[in-house]
């Protein structure tokens, strides 16, 4: 099963695979602090993408679109991802404090409409 969780909340056993998915570090976290598995950067909004977003709820859909096409070329990585939620727990981890606006969510929808 694929989750989400703020890189700041509680880890859990129920976590499983804990991978953070932003393109920067989180604030206030030391590297060796973090309880983490992964650290996929590379499938992170570009920087440009990023900051035109800026976490505005009212660009919401238009980021989606757009981040969706900057996934496509990271498909390998995320039938990875898919295949070790297949039956085990996987957490995609993200520090935004909106829980419903965040490239994590937007990764967690894309894999789940792959074939």
């Amino acid at each position: 099963m694929l989750k989400l969780k703020r890189v700041y909340d509680d880890v859990s056993r129920q976590d499983g695979k804990r991978i953070l998915v932003d393109g920067i570090w989180p604030r206030g976290i030391k590297k060796e602090d973090l309880e983490h598995d992964e650290w996929l950067k590379d499938i992170a909004p570009s920087k440009e993408l990023r900051k035109w977003f800026d976490h505005d709820p009212e660009k919401w859909e238009e980021f989606k679109e757009k981040y969706k096409k900057e996934l496509d070329d990271h498909k390998e990585v995320l039938m990875q991802i898919k295949k070790d939620s297949d039956g085990r727990n996987v957490t995609l981890l993200y520090a935004a404090k909106d829980e419903e606006h965040n490239q994590a969510v937007v990764i967690k929808e894309y894999i789940g409409d792959m074939k």
